[in-house]
């Protein structure tokens, strides 16, 4: 068995294939235990935090989230297209780095500047004092400033496929997080201490991770206009499309964080953390399913039957999960602990909205895994005009107006993504399908 072992990775092809089985593997576990710590970290926050502690929570994490996409605005990418032209010089690598960093900087402040106070102002109105505003607000800098750097120094690492470190480095920050998050919340079940915890792991991680791209580039040199110019010049076409993210992404919250109270705020926080075990499948899906589909050859019929058979896979498991949400939601409140125990027709329809905006996800995936992108003007208008049309049908002001909302509006968004797959599915032209039967 050994001997065959051995012939098998000797053989050119098949230690191909064992290179990239194992690098998948090494990948998708990783990714798994990070999700499961995320998760598990979650609920420890929900069940000793209380609602209106956890209300705090939670309008914190939504403006981190849309600061950091604003900050983002794909800049990553931009760097590694830049990057995978010079990669084998360290000298020229790290001119693109530091030139990313300098961008990044001015983008992160500008959004500290521009989004701060709207969380200032969401707090105050939901019954947080002055002080406790300002230790919140302060409590989110860690984790917004260590989201600025983790992507662009896990770019030359990932140019140069050293991928066993970068997955090291998760884990350890990931049990890090874990360990500050079980002893603190115990000691100090705070909203701001509970967002400390989970930034302060990612500032550790960071130093980890540049000590990792040391050893492929030169962090002595200086910024360069030109590789500026380019950048922002690929940043300006993703902008749109990041600004709509970084709200439509938290449009749930964001509405009942407006119209809603603190409780309702606290309650779709906690339902929306407890529907995050499906990130568990996008990881698998993104690790196993999508390479698959990618490699596919562009012949109609084999990408028509794949494409149907994804997508009657994943309304199985979607029927499976609403079916359990529904037959043993008092259960699955027990987690959540007694605060949310009568959440139970809100769960149902939490988890529906999650498990359709995982179709969305997965058939966006897909199209992205064949080149298939959609206009962004024509989504991002089409989107915003039926959010806008159902916001005035739906009362969002209440908990179970929001989740409604939210169900209709990813419909609209599997629809779109799942139309524009087979409409680029059936242009593939007959004659060009038949050159691969």
């Amino acid at each position: 068995m050994k001997a065959l072992v051995y012939r098998l990775k000797s053989n050119p092809k098949y230690a191909k294939a064992f290179y990239w089985g194992r690098y998948i593997s090494i990948t998708g576990s990783t990714q798994v235990i990070v999700q499961a710590i995320s998760l598990f970290c979650g609920l420890l926050i929900i069940r000793f935090l209380s609602p209106n502690e956890y209300a705090l929570y939670t309008l914190a994490n939504m403006i981190l989230s849309t600061m950091t996409v604003l900050a983002e605005c794909d800049i990553s990418s931009a760097v590694m297209a830049q990057g995978g032209k010079v990669w084998r010089d360290p000298k020229k690598l790290g001119i693109v780095l530091v030139t990313a960093f300098d961008i990044r900087r001015k983008f992160g402040t500008m959004s500290m500047i521009l989004i701060t106070p709207v969380l200032f102002y969401l707090l105050l109105h939901h019954g947080a004092s002055w002080g406790l505003s300002m230790l919140i607000i302060l409590s989110i800098i860690p984790a917004f400033f260590a989201s600025l750097s983790d992507t662009l120094l896990e770019v030359p690492p990932k140019l140069m496929q050293d991928i066993a470190p970068l997955q090291k480095n998760l884990l350890q920050a990931s049990f890090v997080r874990l360990f500050l998050t079980a002893i603190s919340i115990v000691l100090f079940p705070w909203a701001f201490i509970a967002i400390l915890t989970g930034g302060l792991p990612r500032i550790w991680a960071n130093i980890g991770l540049k000590k990792i791209s040391k050893t492929y580039i030169d962090w002595q040199q200086k910024a360069d206009d030109q590789i500026r110019q380019e950048i922002l010049t690929f940043v300006k076409r993703i902008l749109p499309m990041a600004i709509f993210y970084g709200f439509s992404g938290q449009i749930t919250i964001w509405l009942i964080s407006i119209f809603g109270s603190a409780t309702a705020i606290a309650q779709i926080g906690a339902l929306s953390r407890l529907a995050a075990f499906l990130g568990l499948i996008s990881v698998l899906f993104a690790t196993l399913i999508v390479p698959r589909f990618a490699r596919l050859p562009d012949n109609r019929k084999i990408l028509f039957t794949y494409f149907m058979q994804i997508m009657t896979g994943l309304l199985m498991l979607f029927i499976l999960i609403v079916g359990v949400a529904y037959f043993f939601s008092p259960q699955v409140l027990w987690i959540l602990g007694s605060s949310y125990s009568t959440l139970q027709t809100e769960l149902v329809l939490s988890i529906i909205g999650s498990g359709l905006a995982l179709i969305a996800g997965a058939i966006y995936s897909l199209n992205l895994s064949r080149g298939w992108t959609i206009n962004p003007f024509f989504y991002v208008t089409l989107t915003v005009i039926s959010i806008s049309a159902i916001a005035v049908l739906i009362d969002v002001s209440t908990l179970k107006g929001v989740l409604v909302f939210n169900i209709l509006t990813t419909i609209i968004y599997v629809i779109i993504n799942g139309v524009y797959g087979l409409t680029n599915i059936f242009k593939i032209k007959k004659n060009q399908s038949e050159e691969y039967l």
